[in-house]
């Protein structure tokens, strides 16, 4: 994954254990949080756009282990069928904590460029990955943290 300032938006969200989020269950928690995230979104895209959120097991291709936003995971955010929204999670007993970005600038080829040469996919391999403007982040932000609250 490359992370370059003003192209990436970043935020975490904590579920803590026992919390309406929480499950045992590793997926549903990002499950929950794509939920939020797409009532966030969907207030700020075109209305004919469709923004879903992936509910099923990972899907991999044959770039995701180097390309992150290639694969699909749980709670991850699509518009039209294209990643916006990638999340990790990292949980302990007493808490998940979701990493969820999204791209406002996405540009294949300087993340592959970065690659070994023997390792590299073609750009026309991979898959189309939404962006959003930097300009909506904000509002995303502002609106996801009002609906956790």
């Amino acid at each position: 994954m490359l992370l370059l300032p003003g192209e990436v938006t970043w935020i975490d969200v904590i579920v803590p254990a026992g919390s309406g989020g929480w499950s045992d269950d590793v997926h549903r928690p990002m499950v929950w949080v794509g939920h939020h995230l797409v009532a966030a979104i969907a207030t700020l895209l075109d209305p004919g756009q469709e923004v879903t959120v992936h509910e099923g097991a990972m899907q991999s291709t044959a770039s995701s282990s180097l390309v992150c936003f290639d694969g699909v995971g749980a709670g991850e955010v699509l518009v039209d069928g294209r990643k916006l929204v990638g999340i990790s999670q990292r949980r302990t007993r007493h808490a998940a904590r979701l990493q969820c970005c999204w791209y406002s600038t996405y540009d294949p080829s300087r993340l592959v460029e970065l690659l070994a040469q023997n390792l590299r996919p073609g750009l026309v391999d991979l898959t189309p990955v939404a962006t959003m403007p930097d300009t909506s982040s904000d509002a995303v932000v502002d609106l996801l943290a009002a609906t956790l609250a």
